[in-house]
């Protein structure tokens, strides 16, 4: 049994997942849809989420809101009656992330052996109530643009059609999968001071071309949650597969009632939250000497004598160009080039659909908080 769950104080739905391992390390894990999974309180409040299907179980966002101050613990019963349970987990209070900010920096990969350049995100964070242990999670949003929007249809050699919408701008999101925690070194609750959300090798990707926004939660946990992800860092940065024998105990707050000796991976977290975004613009980093990400995208502009063609073959015509790269090649026809001054079609333009339509990698929808700021 795998288990990923968390429920916090946020006004929204709350998600947990459940498979299976299976023997075969590169095969997806089995889904587990066909459970009841119920959270109760101290006061044994019961609340019941819906099986939506793939093996995610949902709560109602208006029924249910976790409440700092109180326990939950976390039931699933299988369609084979097999019941597990979580220990009791308090909801802990979690002070305010003060600010997000970054810096040029640099980080080593592959062993030591490259240099990365780029900017590490930090936070600081106000100081807690009683709060030891903390882990954050992220996520990234960036508005990109295509080095080579397709604007045409081709139709025939003498009809080019202006395509309805040009996808020139998309945006791309992703979720953090980095372990980030954080341990106290007094007894005393303190502030957390610089410490590292993130880096970002400015010329390794497109997130820092335009604008890029990055949502950090803070989350406060327990010293038994705070081992778990600990020790699950420690495997992933050991290179070891968590499923196989473990230098690092990585141990679950999920038990099976009825068979103790069972291993159940994963852990039902329960934490107040608090987040903040952090908007960074191209103008924000072009002055601090680092290289730029380029797309590798191949504008092909060719006339009909720039194909090499046999001698004795038919001519080749626009239509045999078009089928060439558009059929036979998957390439995006971009648009067509006219000898200047006259309609005569001088060339034609491709390019690969990832550098033609920012749809192919991206999405074309603008989320909810964007606002452009350049």
């Amino acid at each position: 049994m795998v288990v990923d769950g968390l429920i916090t104080d946020e006004n929204s739905s709350y998600t947990v997942k459940l498979s299976r391992t299976i023997q075969e390390q590169n095969a997806m894990p089995g889904k587990l849809s066909d459970a009841t999974v119920y959270i109760t309180d101290e006061i044994e409040n019961s609340t019941y989420l819906t099986g939506m299907g793939d093996g995610i179980y949902r709560t109602d966002s208006i029924g249910f809101k976790g409440i700092v101050g109180k326990t939950y613990i976390l039931h699933i019963v299988t369609h084979e009656g097999n019941e597990y349970e979580s220990e009791p987990c308090l909801m802990q209070s979690v002070p305010e992330i003060d600010s997000l900010y970054f810096t040029k920096d640099q980080e080593l990969v592959n062993n030591g052996t490259e240099t990365l350049n780029g900017i590490r995100i930090f936070l600081d964070s106000k100081k807690g109530d009683n709060n030891k242990y903390y882990r954050w999670d992220f996520e990234e949003t960036w508005k990109f643009k295509v080095p080579t929007p397709k604007k045409s249809d081709y139709i025939d050699e003498d009809t080019f059609v202006p395509v309805d919408m040009v996808n020139e701008y998309c945006w791309k999101k992703r979720k953090s999968d980095e372990v980030t925690i954080h341990s106290a070194y007094s007894e005393q609750a303190e502030r957390i001071e610089k410490q590292p959300v993130f880096f970002i090798a400015t010329d390794k990707s497109d997130r820092l071309l335009m604008q890029y926004s990055i949502l950090v939660r803070q989350y406060s946990i327990s010293k038994k949650e705070y081992d778990f992800w600990d020790n699950l860092k420690r495997v992933n940065e050991s290179g070891n597969d968590i499923f196989a024998i473990q230098p690092f105990p990585v141990i679950s707050n999920i038990h099976n009632l009825d068979n103790p000796n069972e291993q159940v991976l994963g852990y039902f977290q329960v934490s107040a939250v608090k987040q903040k975004r952090k908007n960074i613009l191209l103008n924000d980093i072009v002055g601090l000497n680092l290289p730029f990400y380029h797309y590798p995208c191949e504008r092909i502009e060719l006339a009909l004598s720039d194909v090499p063609w046999p001698k004795f073959a038919p001519p080749l015509t626009w239509d045999g160009l078009y089928s060439m790269y558009c059929i036979t090649s998957d390439y995006y026809f971009v648009e067509p080039k006219y000898i200047q001054g006259t309609n005569e079609l001088e060339k034609m333009v491709f390019a690969r659909p990832e550098c033609a339509d920012c749809a192919v990698t991206g999405s074309l929808v603008k989320p909810d908080f964007w606002i452009d700021e350049n």
